[in-house]
């Protein structure tokens, strides 16, 4: 069977990306006085950095020279980019940049055996395999001979207990939220009818006193016994 082609859009980006940037190696390195296959040698040097460099931080990305060296080639394609869209007069290319071209190369081998020969991240080891349980065996048994069990003495009956009649439940209380205001109020009516009378004042007359209802009234009076 045929497979149907099908383009990616983000591998034709870098593929257009790439060529760009390499022919702006190339003019930026004429420009600077490298003629012929050297001019051509530049672009090579910086995508070849760029690859090392993004090969190991995929392998250690916690390494940090790997970072620095592609950010070194990623800032030497860029710059070539801007350089070549008109600020600089290519004619007449100044003598700083023609130092960074001619000292390219040393700095690109520099880079390039740093990455080569950096150790590679040592794996974490393996926890240490939990030794096999030893197989104990079991003394043979000693031969035991069975007696004959002795009689157990007949109890006599149990006398039955007489039941226990349960109490009668008593009747829940009602109670109701009693507001503080109210709960002192009555306490001083309860206090003076006790002076008076001598005895502790009843619900009815603590519903009398009040004109609160029922139910108010005896949680009122079960709070102030």
């Amino acid at each position: 069977m045929f497979r149907t082609l099908r383009l990616d859009p983000v591998l034709i980006q870098a593929v257009i990306a790439g060529a760009l940037s390499f022919a702006h190696l190339h003019d930026l390195a004429a420009a600077a006085g490298q003629d012929g296959w050297k001019a051509w040698a530049y672009p090579v040097s910086v995508d070849l950095l760029l690859v090392a460099a993004w090969r190991r931080m995929r392998t250690d990305a916690s390494n940090r020279d790997a970072w620095l060296w592609f950010a070194i080639a990623l800032i030497a394609s860029l710059g070539a980019n801007v350089a070549t869209a008109g600020l600089l007069d290519m004619s007449d290319v100044p003598n700083w940049l023609r130092f960074l071209v001619a000292g390219w190369p040393a700095l690109a081998f520099l880079g390039g055996t740093l990455l080569a020969h950096s150790p590679a991240p040592t794996p974490s080891p393996d926890p240490d395999p939990e030794p096999a349980e030893e197989l104990v065996l079991a003394p043979e048994p000693d031969v035991i001979v069975e007696r004959a069990p002795e009689p157990v003495p007949e109890l006599p009956p149990a006398v039955p207990l007489p039941e226990e009649t349960p109490p009668e439940p008593v009747p829940p209380v009602p109670t109701v939220p009693v507001p503080p205001a109210l709960l002192d109020h009555a306490r001083k009516i309860a206090d003076a009818h006790h002076a008076q009378t001598g005895t502790p004042i009843d619900a009815t007359t603590l519903r009398g006193r009040l004109g609160v209802p029922a139910a108010l009234a005896d949680s009122l009076a079960l709070q102030l016994t």
